[in-house]
């Protein structure tokens, strides 16, 4: 079964205003170890004082999830986190040439300085779980991925990150997650290490979830994964997309509680400050919202006439939007929850005349004004009369 990483409370505080405060973030931590998320990346202890102890805080919380931290390829951020009491620790140094010369260092003092790292970290700690990620994997020359990699692997590291740091890969073409997850794991083994393989995917390109799937399909061992895909940029692979199509399309909700995805959302997206888009697949307000007449008469009869996803799975239900696309039927069934099935047609027609009216004006209309609306109509009529 992949394991989910979750990197909301790190990753995510790089999208440019966002913070949690240490009880906002020991919260969310709560919800993703209800969801079942197997390992929180809760932060870089070495940024400020204020995420060292939110990371000490959740580590210490007792969670089922391995509580993570993220670190520089240096004993001194190392020994940080571990203060931390972290059961996973993420370290990562970029072997690009680029970044290489930058830095002024070669290749093969670059892969020492990450191998002493890693060895420190496990011996330190030996039970835990040490993850080398090669920053920017995917534009790095491979002979180099590969080299840092099994050196990191010797060390003592348990996971192999592949990381998509600019978003640049795109499926069906010569550069794709599928391939890349493959080539290392076999060029790793060749060299008799097995480490897990995990994969992270940015959304600089839209594809970030695509991506993912690649590389699942690939037999990766670890996804990356945030809440509203927040991130760096574009961000991530959403947690809540990629969580739904793993258990709706491949088996893997076994443990997950999905239903409990919608009070995350709304939780980070309030502390935040990001709205939920409303089109946003699984969490959005309108993913199982049918508006047209003909989608809405459809689904009434069958949801999966115009749904793929039994909105059930997480915690929701299908509902019907009344606006200026509405139909007879949508606004039936509409007056039913209210308890006006009984409407005459005369009336009903004039009160879809203003929902249509109304939907004109760009809203909807939800079952408070519809009520209102009904009454308004039944007031003209009496006037009449």
């Amino acid at each position: 079964m992949v394991r989910i990483l979750d990197t909301t409370l790190r990753e995510g505080e790089q999208t440019p205003g966002v913070y949690f405060d240490v009880h906002i973030k020991a919260a969310i931590a709560a919800e993703l170890d209800a969801i079942g998320v197997d390992i929180i990346e809760a932060g870089h202890p070495a940024v400020t004082a204020g995420i060292r102890e939110a990371v000490e805080r959740i580590a210490a919380a007792g969670l089922r999830a391995r509580v993570g931290a993220h670190a520089r390829s240096l004993e001194s951020d190392v020994a940080l986190a571990l203060e931390c009491g972290v059961g996973f620790l993420g370290i990562f140094y970029c072997v690009t040439e680029e970044r290489l010369a930058d830095a002024g260092h070669p290749l093969a003092k670059v892969v020492a300085q990450i191998a002493r790292t890693v060895s420190f970290a496990k011996n330190a700690r030996p039970g835990l779980l040490v993850r080398y990620t090669p920053e920017d994997t995917v534009r790095a020359p491979f002979e180099n991925v590969l080299c840092a990699s099994a050196e990191a692997v010797a060390a003592g590291a348990d996971i192999i990150s592949i990381a998509d740091t600019t978003g640049c890969l795109i499926p069906g073409t010569a550069r794709n997650m599928y391939d890349a997850v493959n080539r290392l794991r076999d060029g790793l083994a060749a060299r008799g290490a097995f480490p897990l393989i995990a994969v992270h995917c940015h959304n600089d390109r839209g594809l970030a979830l695509a991506n993912a799937l690649d590389g699942y399909r690939a037999g990766a061992d670890v996804i990356d994964a945030s809440v509203l895909a927040l991130g760096e940029r574009a961000g991530l692979v959403d947690l809540a997309t990629l969580m739904t199509v793993l258990a709706h399309d491949f088996g893997e909700a076994a443990a997950w509680q999905l239903t409990r995805l919608p009070e995350l959302y709304r939780l980070v997206s309030r502390f935040a400050g990001v709205p939920i888009p409303p089109t946003f697949p699984v969490t959005g307000r309108n993913a199982f919202t049918h508006c047209a007449g003909i989608h809405t008469q459809a689904a009434l009869r069958n949801p999966l006439h115009y749904q793929s996803l039994d909105p059930t799975i997480v915690g929701r239900r299908s509902e019907i939007a009344l606006d200026h696309m509405s139909g007879m039927a949508a606004l039936r069934h509409s007056l039913a929850a209210i308890g006006e099935d009984g409407l005459a047609d005369e009336p009903a027609r004039a009160v879809l005349a203003r929902v249509k009216a109304v939907g004109q004006s760009g809203r909807t209309v939800d079952l408070e004004e519809l009520g209102l609306i009904v009454g308004f109509v039944r007031q003209q009529e009496q006037a009449v009369a």
